[in-house]
């Protein structure tokens, strides 16, 4: 797969697509830039070289075409000062419109277009909608790695129409640090998997067992572990279906000789509240009126300690029910010791999603090694699945 920089830019239009899904708050004002942050290398090795960009991207999940607060116009003067240069809007990511601001577009400017999910085409992976889009420009650039996994009409099926196509730096990087963990990690490697839902994480705990040394299971998942073991876990989450499977994923650990590792002791609450009562109970004692919310002081001990004795570290989902203040020490905690860990020279993959929420939160981003934008998209992609996105630039 070739990279932005097998080509010059100069002379020609870029389209990018890049991925500003970012969450803005009810005056529209973004609260976490990290996407943004990380598609500004691209655009400017481009623009600086002489060329222009025209840039598409979805925002939020609009059900019956254009609506006010999914409007990428929002983003505009954030990514026009993290630029340095006055970013160009269309209305319309495809019509005359559109197709008049790319035509007129100069070299060193940047146009971006409208939420590219306005239209059902996009998801569709509408093969016409994507040839409006491709006309835009004359040289494609994938630049969304979280949307990677989607088959949707600017993530994939506009690159069929260039000659000229290749990955933008976040693409590039994202699989770069994937390979870092699944090809040959450094040893010993940790995987560290928390979240809800073992079936969200059933794919990626069974290649991780292919390869990590430890796994570290918590979060509510952990609680259907601890069920399966005969514990009792009150009213935690349980996914009751899952309990055979976690024997099995215990077993198969076992036979491998990979170190699993779960709660010895869980911080747990009366009520799903932040401000509720909390004790902390060992592993699979649970009273039946609470249920866990966070890992408990031991337990921080135990993964801590695995932590700053590994030298690759993967961290995909949550500890605990972090957006509750009471609740976020056991995922503050395991964000420092990646951090203890970074410093003493391990290399640590922040997997996206939630994880990537709370590193950033606390300040801990440019600490550890790298953090994926990519999410639902990182996960499949570590599953050994073939990400459509990707596989449209090898063509």
């Amino acid at each position: 797969m070739r990279t932005i920089d097998d080509f010059n830019f100069r002379n020609r239009k870029a389209l990018i697509r890049v991925d500003f899904n970012v969450p803005l708050d009810e005056n529209s004002q973004i609260t976490d830039d990290t996407r943004l942050r990380a598609a500004i290398p691209t655009i400017k090795k481009i623009i600086d070289e002489g060329g222009a960009v025209i840039l598409m991207s979805h925002l939020g999940r609009p059900k019956t075409g254009p609506e006010e607060k999914y409007s990428l116009k929002h983003i505009v003067a954030d990514l026009s000062e993290k630029l340095g240069v006055s970013v160009h809007f269309a209305n319309d990511c495809i019509g005359d419109e559109a197709q008049e601001k790319a035509k007129a577009l100069g070299n060193g400017e940047v146009l971006l277009l409208e939420n590219v999910r306005f239209y059902p085409e996009e998801t569709k992976g509408d093969e016409a909608f994507a040839e409006k889009l491709a006309s835009l420009g004359d040289i494609y650039v994938n630049d969304a790695f979280g949307t990677a996994h989607r088959a949707h009409a600017s993530t994939t099926i506009a690159a069929k129409f260039f000659a000229d196509k290749c990955c933008g730096y976040v693409m590039q990087q994202e699989l770069v640090n994937a390979e870092k963990v699944l090809g040959e990690p450094t040893r010993p490697f940790t995987a560290i998997m928390g979240g809800a839902k073992v079936s969200d994480k059933i794919l990626i705990i069974d290649r991780l067992l292919d390869v990590a040394d430890n796994l570290i299971i918590g979060g509510g998942m952990s609680y259907t572990f601890s069920k399966a073991k005969g514990g009792n876990i009150g009213k935690s989450l349980l996914e009751a279906d899952k309990m055979d499977l976690t024997k099995e994923l215990e077993a198969k650990a076992k036979a491998k000789g990979v170190n699993l590792i779960l709660p010895v002791d869980t911080v747990i609450a009366d009520d799903f509240d932040k401000d509720a009562n909390k004790k902390t109970v060992p592993a699979g004692q649970i009273p039946d009126d609470w249920q866990g919310l966070d890992i408990g002081p031991e337990t921080i001990k135990l993964f801590s300690e695995t932590i700053k004795n590994s030298k690759t570290i993967l961290w995909n989902g949550p500890m605990g029910v972090f957006e509750f203040p009471a609740f976020a020490v056991g995922t503050e905690a395991i964000a420092k010791s990646l951090v203890s860990a970074t410093e003493k020279g391990a290399f640590s993959l922040i997997g996206g999603g939630d994880s990537a929420s709370a590193i950033n939160n606390l300040g801990y981003g440019d600490k550890v090694s790298y953090v994926s934008t990519g999410g639902g998209a990182l996960l499949e992609y570590m599953e050994g699945k073939v990400l459509p996105g990707v596989a449209a630039l090898e063509e």
